[in-house]
């Protein structure tokens, strides 16, 4: 299958996912959520172990929606990127199989939204986080801040959704919402490692049964 949007490989078991939209700091469009669920299908009939997924260059993991699009329409139009969101993220809370976020740098808005949805999250040191939507009067709309809220609690989840402020990969660890910080020239390895050496070693009806319950 050819993609606009983003990279898919494959190797020892795993499928990658690399949203390649590096001069626009890999914020999604329609098109580019729309990739990411047909590759999981894709991964998911292949019978793949796990999913990486991550962002090209070193700028940015996902900056989030891409907004130029919505400058020119109005809400109802944008309902079918907020529908094809959802659908993606839903897919990837329920696949069933490991599915990691590796994060490179900025992850912002649906960009969070979309790493907050996957099973475990590596991060870059140099990564950043945060809803900025409350800037530019809108607010993460497809279960960011639930998801934000199940990890760190209600009321911090508030905090940073309300405020727009930023948080930066050391606080995004000690809060909880990433499980691991490692410099940026070993992330991919180190999330290559955690998934072939050590998940893909244990029981894959036990691990079924962890990610789903």
């Amino acid at each position: 299958m050819t993609y606009k949007d983003i990279l898919v490989s494959e190797e020892k078991g795993m499928g990658i996912i690399t949203i390649n939209r590096p001069k626009k700091y890999n914020a999604l469009s329609v098109q580019t959520e729309a990739e990411i669920g047909l590759a999981l299908d894709d991964f998911e009939e292949k019978g793949i172990k796990g999913v990486l997924i991550t962002g090209s260059g070193d700028k940015a993991f996902s900056s989030g929606a891409d907004i130029v699009p919505y400058l020119e329409i109005d809400l109802i139009k944008s309902i079918p990127y907020l529908k094809k969101l959802r659908e993606v993220l839903w897919k990837i809370e329920n696949f069933g199989r490991p599915v990691v976020a590796a994060i490179n740098g900025l992850c912002l808005g649906g960009g969070l939204e979309l790493a907050l949805a996957c099973h475990f999250m590596i991060s870059s040191a140099e990564a950043v986080f945060g809803f900025p939507e409350i800037n530019v009067g809108v607010f993460p709309a497809n279960g960011g801040g639930q998801r934000l809220a199940r990890l760190i609690g209600k009321g911090r989840a508030l905090w940073y959704v309300a405020t727009g402020e930023q948080i930066k990969a050391e606080e995004a660890l000690n809060l909880g919402i990433v499980h691991k910080l490692v410099p940026p020239e070993k992330l991919m390895d180190t999330c290559r490692d955690f998934l072939v050496n050590n998940l893909f070693k244990k029981s894959p009806t036990a691990l079924w049964a962890v990610l789903t319950s």
